[in-house]
């Protein structure tokens, strides 16, 4: 099984490269094909629109909430394309992460000018992650 920061760190390098390869502005769902194609075209488990069940106060949801992109059973990767992100966005993701009890989720904004602006990382009670190449942009965490 792939360490956590080398599955982030794919998907980011995955992420960084077709957004310089396209640019801003397409649909969200043609990111969300691309970016799944390259993830497994590397190597890694991943599966897009996945349906999540869940239960809350007695009463279960079948198909209350659908993940961008699941990525090696462990990574929630929810894509956006828009001028800018809302608050809401990032803890959209950081509910996801509960619900599903892991650990973290990327939130990644193709319609931003750079990704570098418009990727965040979101972690679900784990540390902050020491590697460099995870360090884009650090104000992404929810708490």
């Amino acid at each position: 099984m792939k360490q956590l920061d080398q599955v982030t760190g794919g998907i980011v390098d995955a992420a960084v490269k077709l957004h310089q390869g396209l640019g801003p502005g397409l649909l969200e769902s043609v990111y969300q094909a691309l970016l799944l194609k390259e993830l497994i075209r590397r190597g890694f488990r991943a599966e897009r629109q996945r349906r999540v069940a869940f239960e809350f106060d007695g009463l279960y949801f079948d198909d209350g909430l659908r993940i961008d992109l699941l990525v090696e059973d462990r990574v929630v990767v929810e894509l956006k394309s828009v001028e800018n992100l809302l608050p809401v966005h990032k803890k959209q993701v950081l509910t996801y992460l509960r619900l599903m009890d892991l650990p973290v989720g990327l939130l990644i904004n193709f319609g931003a000018a750079t990704l570098k602006e418009g990727l965040h990382r979101i972690v679900n009670h784990l540390p902050a992650s020491d590697s460099p190449a995870l360090r884009i942009n650090q104000r992404g965490r929810a708490v």
